[in-house]
């Protein structure tokens, strides 16, 4: 978009989302308002003059103005909106928790990478000047190897019917931890009390356990005789406290301990305030969703990052409604037969075969099928009904989608393109549409090519880079351009063959081949 000046609705104009007003506003990006509370929009329109007023979510999608929208309603209806944001081809800034179930979340992601969306979730606190310092405090060992982490988020103030204090209040320190640790706890457990209404927690107290035997800890409470917000990290060498109701928010205490007569005995210190460039976290924070829009560039917090805080959440409700149980989050590398890079997802109910490695930022979906020996290289997609055979590989920038089967020994290029619709429409749902493609086995699909949906590749085919496949290829057949032409034939090692009087050899590996037919036959 280049600097084209983004349009930016806010969905929702209620207690935290009249602060997303304000600072779009303050951008230069606000176009539109949108609440169903006709009153409140008229109040809040008297503060930004100019600015359009809906009461309907579905209408403001339909402005064709707006570039993307910004989803501050109830953690409820975060799913519901943003799916049909996308599917309106609107960027999606949406305040956390990002949905209420892993599966939900997931399906966000996959939609938003479908449409070539831009989908932000609201951590703030991964936007704070002072946190972001001190996680270059951890990354350079000031504090030295990271022991426990402790967080509280205390208030006597706005209680809520919709959710309980766990996801209203948790998800600030569960992205805050995962941030400053760069990993996801094994496992974790929560407790907690109901006392203003029987079936909503009230306060909560959760432990993560984190790998090499790192804790954290995370109090939350709407029943707290004062406001409380502290992060607490404790280092073999030193300490920090981050506090953001403090004018000093980041101190350091160099405190040690030593043992006198076989005792530890401390020997505190004054704590030293550490400086940071500041900034408004919020105001950083929309700052950053419109960079991404305008560059396409991936955001801090996205998805995939939102869909761990998700994960570790939901874990934490699981063990609170079966009285602080400790719940597993996930299996560990050890125990698996296939390799996950920590940064990837794969969904509870995929199917992955032995000795299968899985790249950074990749999504695997429930119900996907992977043989043994794949190699799925970076920023690769596979659907809830795609089939992958064994030993095969699939470079970067890959989206294999529902009804698409990859045979054994299929090769993909960085960024081959799949479709499964023929005819799509980003407001028409055509699912029971999808068209099924089928590459057979060790067939070769070079860089950047597309392969439009309903055809079939054969055996050994080879596409070159950039062809635009739109029928069926035979097999051994090697085929490029635009649309894709039949240019000659491959051997299955790989080499192009010479045919004379309707006979190949192989330069290479010596195989024998005959053309019967229109086709080519093993000798």
């Amino acid at each position: 978009m280049g600097k084209t000046k983004i349009k930016v609705g806010v969905i929702g104009i209620g207690y935290w989302g009249i602060n997303l007003v304000r600072v779009f506003s303050q951008l230069n990006a606000l176009t539109s308002i949108c609440d169903d509370n006709a009153d409140k929009l008229k109040a809040v329109a008297q503060t930004y003059p100019g600015v359009k007023r809906y009461t309907s979510y579905q209408e403001m999608l339909l402005d064709p103005e707006i570039n993307a929208v910004v989803i501050a309603t109830p953690a409820i209806t975060h799913f519901e909106i943003a799916k049909k944001a996308f599917h309106a081809q609107k960027d999606v800034y949406v305040e956390k928790p990002l949905s209420l179930t892993p599966d939900e979340g997931a399906e966000l992601i996959t939609l938003a990478h479908r449409m070539n969306r831009i989908l932000m979730v609201g951590h703030i606190l991964e936007y704070h000047p002072a946190i972001n310092k001190l996680k270059t405090l951890i990354e350079k060992g000031t504090l030295g190897n990271i022991q426990y982490i402790y967080s509280n988020r205390l208030n006597l103030g706005k209680i809520r019917k919709e959710e309980n204090i766990l996801w209203s209040f948790a998800p600030h320190d569960i992205s805050v931890m995962l941030l400053l640790l760069n990993k996801m706890p094994d496992s974790v457990l929560s407790s907690g009390g109901n006392y203003l209404h029987h079936d909503i927690a009230d306060v909560t107290v959760s432990m993560l356990n984190f790998p090499n035997g790192v804790k954290g800890h995370i109090f939350v409470s709407w029943l707290h005789p004062y406001k409380e917000q502290k992060l607490i990290v404790v280092g073999d060498k030193k300490m920090a406290v981050f506090d953001d109701l403090a004018e000093k928010k980041l101190l350091v205490y160099n405190h040690t301990i030593t043992w006198v007569n076989g005792l530890p005995t401390p020997k505190k210190k004054i704590a030293k305030p550490i400086a940071y460039k500041t900034g408004e976290p919020l105001k950083l924070e929309c700052a950053h969703f419109l960079e991404c829009v305008r560059l396409r560039k991936i955001p801090k917090t996205d998805g995939k990052s939102a869909l761990r805080v998700l994960k570790v959440l939901n874990a934490c409700q699981k063990s609170l409604e079966r009285n602080g149980i400790m719940i597993n989050l996930k299996t560990s590398q050890a125990n698996r037969q296939y390799y996950v890079h920590p940064s990837a997802e794969v969904d509870s109910g995929a199917h992955i075969g032995k000795g299968t490695r899985i790249w950074h930022s990749s999504h695997v979906m429930k119900g996907a099928i992977i043989g043994k020996n794949c190699r799925i290289g970076q920023n690769v997609f596979i659907g809830s009904k795609a089939s992958i055979g064994d030993n095969v590989k699939i470079q970067n920038n890959v989206s294999v989608y529902d009804a698409i089967t990859l045979e054994n020994g299929v090769f993909c290029g960085p960024s081959v393109v799949f479709t499964n619709v023929i005819n799509p429409r980003s407001l028409i749902e055509r699912k029971n549409e999808y068209l099924p493609t089928v590459v057979k086995s060790e067939a070769s699909i070079g860089a950047n090519a597309t392969v439009v949906c309903g055809n079939t590749i054969g055996e050994h085919a080879f596409i070159g880079a950039g062809a635009v496949v739109t029928k069926d290829v035979l097999p051994y057949s090697l085929v490029y351009g635009n649309p894709a032409s039949h240019k000659g034939w491959m051997c299955s090692c790989g080499i192009k063959l010479s045919v004379k009087n309707k006979k190949a050899v192989c330069p290479e590996c010596k195989q024998i081949y005959y053309v019967k037919r229109g086709t080519l036959q093993r000798g």
